[in-house]
C-alpha cells in the first residue's frame, strides 16, 4: 500500500538536507526578508522578473526550521518560469492548503510537491514556518522589504 505521510516526510526531509536554490541571488530585481518571531526561522529571498512579469529566477538564504526550509526550497522550485499572477494564485491556493480543514485533501495536482506540507495544519504553531516563504516572495513582488506573516 502507498503510504502518501511517508512520502511527504521523505520529501520535506530531502528538501530540508538539500534545499534547492539556496544561495544569494546579485543582480536581482525584487528581494525582502523574512522572519517568524515565534520560532526564529529567518530568511532573504530574491528574485528576478523580467519586464512581462514572468519569475525568470528565484534564491533564498537564511537558517530555520525543517519545515520552512523544505518549503522555500519547494517553493523556489514551482516559481521558476511562472508569471506574478500565477505567484498570487499558487500563494492563495497553498495559504488555503495550509489553513484548511484537516479532512479537506490538497489540491495535489494543482500543488504538486508542495502539498507534501499540508500536514502543518494539524500543528497549528508550524503553519507560519511554511507559509514564512511565501509572505516573504509575496513581499518582495510588492515591493516590501520585509515580510509580515499575519
Amino acid at each position: 500500500m502507498f503510504d502518501l505521510k511517508s512520502l511527504y516526510q521523505q520529501v520535506i526531509v530531502d528538501h530540508n538536507k538539500s534545499p534547492r536554490n539556496f544561495g544569494k541571488l546579485e543582480p536581482c530585481s525584487h528581494d525582502a526578508e523574512g522572519y517568524n518571531p515565534l520560532c526564529g526561522d529567518q530568511l532573504h529571498l530574491y528574485l528576478n522578473i523580467d519586464n512581462d512579469g514572468i519569475i525568470q529566477q528565484v534564491r533564498f538564504e537564511g537558517e530555520g526550521c525543517a519545515i520552512s526550509t523544505a518549503s522555500a526550497s519547494l517553493m523556489t522550485q514551482s516559481l521558476i518560469g511562472k508569471s506574478v499572477d500565477a505567484f498570487k494564485q499558487l500563494f492563495a491556493q497553498f495559504h488555503h492548503m495550509t489553513t484548511c480543514d484537516l479532512d479537506e485533501e490538497p489540491d495535489q495536482a494543482t500543488l504538486g510537491k508542495l502539498a507534501a506540507l499540508a500536514g502543518v495544519r494539524e500543528f497549528p504553531s508550524r503553519i507560519k514556518c511554511a507559509t514564512l516563504c511565501w509572505h516573504t516572495a509575496k513581499a518582495a513582488i510588492e515591493g516590501a522589504t520585509r515580510a509580515k506573516t499575519e
